[in-house]
């Protein structure tokens, strides 16, 4: 099957934070307060997304504050924080909407995600994923974690779907 045949069944976007919605950087000041650098082409095509009419979560392996509020501010229908088992919690969402794997795309960049990206029917790797992520995905993003690669991922869906232009029309 190809790309754009794997896309087409594609319902909902699960993906990692921390080297995928950012650089995988985590800045601690002096009072131990976490700030992270999310890239705003991101967040509007999770707004895109969610317009075409299907739904997202973020799957992380650390707990932070920061996410839930970039979380909050994006309207995610699934933030599942401090999980080390992703499969196991791509499964428990599937289950929740009703969906099959090959409906799931998954984004990740390490070895914490391989199990999700195996699960998914569209698993993908941002462009500076550690090598066993990336042999292991469908799609391996042009471009890097942090850097806007959730944007290419909805764009490269999204176009696949013939649902591109009509999202982009409103704008």
């Amino acid at each position: 099957m190809n790309l754009e045949q794997q896309c087409q069944g594609i319902e909902i976007l699960l993906t990692d934070v921390d080297g995928v919605l950012t650089d995988g950087g985590v800045i601690l000041n002096n009072e131990g307060v976490e700030s992270k650098q999310f890239h705003i082409r991101d967040g509007l095509g999770f707004k895109l997304w969610r317009q075409a009419g299907f739904k997202c979560g973020l799957i992380t392996g650390r707990n932070s504050q920061v996410v839930r509020l970039r979380a909050q501010e994006l309207n995610m229908d699934i933030v599942r924080q401090g999980i080390q088992d992703k499969a196991t919690v791509a499964q428990e969402v599937l289950k929740r909407f009703d969906l099959k794997p090959e409906q799931l795309a998954y984004v990740g960049d390490d070895l914490i995600d391989l199990g999700a990206i195996r699960l998914a029917g569209l698993g993908i790797a941002v462009a500076d994923a550690v090598e066993e992520v990336k042999d292991a995905a469908d799609y391996v993003t042009k471009t890097p974690g942090g850097k806007g690669a959730i944007r290419e991922v909805i764009e490269v869906i999204l176009k696949a779907k013939k649902v591109w232009n009509d999202i982009i029309h409103t704008y």
